[in-house]
């Protein structure tokens, strides 16, 4: 059956499949939508969904549901997340599994609250103290707004920390249609959960990148929560072998397991000599740019990215072998090209294309960008 949806309606109807049972939001363009849709829908389902006074209360009521055992979700733009950011560091600390829509907005700032954009790549990825590693996904058309938002959900209980969904403007509110017969839900990861017959220590592992069973506040055990450097018992230490073994963890589980967690789509042409990378609403242009290429003859090759962090270094790579040119389209100033130049091998031209002015990139100026490299290497 097709249906006429927008991304704000996949991403809270994959909510929902992936047993979201929580939401806390305050309204902010562009994704208010998701905040309406989650005020309307969730209580239908036995859930609960709150506007809060501003970003900062969202996300404390979202950590708050999250340790007591509630599957948690929150949505906000680039501002939002500026708020958001000092409980983002307590849910990475805490170890708390929920997920955080951020529906990108042309910045900084206020900015372009009505503009697209693609500039909080690195925000999210940097946009809390420590640099830990955290997890994000990026879905570039209506029906991945669903499968991503489901799979943000199993990521978020499998790793134990906050997942993003990085969508925009565009791809959040434009309608398309879609098949939702082919939205097949995820099977709903069971929280690993502390046996309640057992003594419960809150962070006891026995490898560095073992993920702790979690007992939910308010249940039959003593749990403690803290945003500073903590034992295994979740008391505040100082120790250096305790602090070193805590932080080296915290980022051991999601690095040791980046093969697990790399969601990427490719379309490899034999003799091709230009890949088009691309993530998020660019992806659409990108594809369409390579199809007309092809059109015309040319070889090109297509990797789209749907986990942006951590770096699927091993599929960029692999996609990378035999190309003598990459072209990156991005809706920021290059904020992904920095992390393929780092990847590409020597003699490999990475070409970024760059658009801030709250304008999409066209299909044909990736096509042209592509083409002119081309040329340039016949002259």
């Amino acid at each position: 059956m097709r249906e006429l949806l927008t991304g704000s309606q996949a991403i809270v109807r994959g909510a929902l499949h992936a047993g979201c049972n929580f939401f806390a939001g305050y309204p902010i363009t562009p994704a208010t939508e998701i905040l309406l849709l989650m005020l309307r829908e969730l209580p239908k389902v036995g859930g609960v969904a709150i506007q809060a006074e501003d970003e900062i209360a969202s996300m404390g009521f979202c950590l708050g549901a999250a340790m007591s055992g509630a599957r948690v979700m929150t949505a906000t733009s680039g501002p939002g997340i500026s708020l958001y950011s000092e409980n983002i560091g307590l849910a990475i600390m805490g170890e708390v599994p929920l997920v955080i829509v951020d529906v990108q907005r042309m910045g900084p700032a206020t900015g372009g609250a009505t503009t697209v954009a693609q500039g909080d790549v690195q925000f999210l990825r940097w946009g809390t103290s420590g640099g830990y590693p955290v997890i994000v996904l990026s879905p570039s058309n209506v029906a991945e707004c669903y499968s991503l938002t489901m799979r943000a959900f199993d990521l978020a209980e499998r790793f134990r920390l906050p997942v993003f969904l990085a969508t925009d403007k565009e791809t959040a509110l434009t309608l398309a249609t879609v098949d939702v017969d082919e939205f097949v839900p995820l099977p709903v990861r069971e929280r690993l959960s502390a046996d309640p017959q057992d003594e419960f220590v809150p962070y006891r592992v026995t490898t560095a990148e073992e993920v702790p069973p979690m007992s939910p506040m308010g249940g039959l055990h003593i749990v403690r929560f803290t945003t500073s450097t903590h034992d295994e018992f979740g008391q505040l230490t100082k120790l250096p072998d305790k602090v070193g073994k805590l932080n080296q963890r915290l980022a051991a589980k999601v690095e040791a397991h980046v093969d697990e967690i790399a969601l990427v789509k490719t379309d490899l042409q034999e003799g091709a000599d230009t890949l088009v990378i691309s993530y998020g609403i660019t992806a659409c242009a990108a594809h369409e740019a390579v199809s007309l290429a092809r059109q015309f003859g040319h070889r090109l090759s297509s990797l789209t990215i749907q986990s942006l962090w951590p770096v699927p270094e091993h599929q960029i790579r692999k996609a990378l072998d035999g190309v003598r040119r990459v072209v990156i389209p991005e809706l920021n100033l290059g904020q992904y090209q920095r992390e393929v130049q780092r990847l590409a091998p020597c003699g490999v031209e990475v070409i970024g294309l760059h658009r801030v002015d709250g304008e999409l990139i066209s299909p044909q100026e990736i096509f042209d960008s592509c083409l002119s490299s081309v040329v340039s290497d016949v002259k």
